[in-house]
């Protein structure tokens, strides 16, 4: 095996929230980088990834475990390891050149010394005639360039991409990526590992050596994939196809159970739920085009997660997130990279939208924890009106407030077209839809 650049062992990593409560973020992660290999890392928004790339490069102090540099302890930024993230985080008041010289200029590198390995940089990213640029004045897929010119100018031993193409639109992403990756084959980067945090499986399928699969609440590594095909790779070829489709299977384990009624054969209904679970972030108009697609010709009820993302037009982030809401609803069995219509989905889509309203309203309260948590606690109010502070404060002991914040928002929608409960935008108060009596 080749010499290890990273190691994690047992990593933890706990905020506080506004309550003074510590929330778990990062919990047990052991991971080796190596020499010579591209890591990618898959999960769930929020689920700590980000968090566990700067506890990497020493921007943030993990709380309980250990964190080692080519066999040392990390205690701070390591000189040999760099960034780069998804919002560019460029200074727009300086230019190409400017930018691509700061972690130089920041390590007293003298000027003449700086300029130079700044323009080398520059080239070696193709933007060479840019250097003199704002980057107001360049695209979204030459300012990441520009990061990633920044990142390169230190010789870093590690490279780290937190989503360094998702901002991008789809065939820019795609260049930028294959560029990266001739660099690599062709020995001209000085970078000697790569870890890269991405949503998409193909991105992670065409350029890693492993995929990591995330789980959440709290962040860990759940499994793992190792990719032997050489590069470039064929993005068409049936390796590759294979490959995605046994990562969708990984990213999507665990969505069902098995479970059967009285006098019915065992069937996948959705995995059982918390109180306090992050909901899919999945609108309901989404949820209800993918189902009726997913009904009629060419799937028939039944579709491989890839060829669906690409029949509706949506992005893995996109798609897995509504694939584990209809799934968690049993509008559909989510298994094995596969995505199946149940018989209540098939009714649902074939309903009116009164019966839909009613078949939707049914499954949140039998399948989201919440929104029937919610839902009661209207019901014993006199006036059938609360406010959505306690609500919030419960989310955010587990989840923190923006991701408590996020899962209300998708709550109160999916209870809306539920008719389950209304939200009052202007007096942040949840209540009884009009009709429904409140006791007393």
């Amino acid at each position: 095996m080749t010499q290890a650049i990273i190691e994690l062992r047992g990593v933890g990593k706990s905020f506080r929230s506004s309550d003074g409560r510590e929330r778990p973020v990062l919990q047990q992660v052991d991971f080796t980088l190596r020499e010579g290999e591209i890591v990618a890392l898959l999960g769930q928004s929020g689920s700590g990834k980000s968090t566990l790339l700067r506890i990497m490069a020493g921007l943030v102090q993990a709380d309980q475990g250990e964190v080692q540099y080519r066999g040392q302890p990390l205690h701070g930024p390591a000189r040999a390891i760099s960034m780069v993230f998804q919002s560019f985080a460029l200074f727009p008041w300086l230019t190409v050149q400017q930018n691509v010289e700061l972690g130089l200029e920041a390590r007293g590198v003298a000027q003449a010394t700086r300029a130079a390995r700044a323009a080398a940089a520059i080239d070696l990213i193709g933007l060479a005639g840019f250097e003199g640029a704002l980057p107001r004045e360049l695209s979204g897929g030459m300012r990441q360039r520009v990061g990633i010119a920044r990142a390169l100018v230190t010789e870093p031993d590690v490279l780290l991409m937190d989503e360094a193409f998702s901002a991008l639109d789809v065939l820019t992403g795609e260049r930028l990526r294959e560029d990266i990756l001739q660099l690599w084959r062709s020995g001209s980067m000085p970078t000697k590992a790569m870890l890269v945090v991405s949503h998409n499986i193909e991105e992670a399928v065409m350029m890693a050596d492993r995929v990591l699969v995330f789980a959440s609440d709290p962040g860990r590594i759940r499994c793992q994939l190792a990719i032997q095909l050489p590069r470039p790779r064929d993005e068409d070829s049936q390796q590759v196809r294979g490959l995605v489709d046994e990562v969708y299977a990984l990213m999507t384990a665990g969505a069902t159970r098995r479970a059967a009624g009285a006098g019915e054969t065992a069937a996948e209904q959705p995995a059982s739920a918390l109180l306090t679970d992050r909901l899919p972030a999945a609108d309901v108009a989404r949820m209800d085009g993918l189902l009726e697609l997913l009904a009629e010709p060419p799937f028939d009820g039944r579709a491989d997660l890839p060829q669906l993302a690409e029949e509706a037009s949506l992005t893995d982030a996109e798609l897995l997130p509504v694939a584990h809401a209809v799934a968690q609803l049993g509008l559909a069995l989510l298994a094995g990279g596969d995505l199946q219509i149940t018989p209540l989905g098939r009714r649902y889509v074939d309903g009116a939208h009164g019966l839909r309203q009613d078949l939707f309203g049914q499954q949140l309260l039998a399948h989201v924890p919440l929104i029937a948590h919610i839902r009661h606690s209207l019901e014993q109010e006199p006036t059938g009106e609360l406010p959505d502070a306690p609500f919030l404060r419960l989310l955010s002991e587990q989840l923190g407030e923006a991701e408590a914040q996020s899962v209300l928002r998708t709550a109160i929608s999916w209870a809306r077209h539920g008719e389950v409960f209304e939200y009052d935008l202007r007096t942040s108060a949840l209540r009884l839809p009009t009709g429904d009596e409140a006791p007393g």
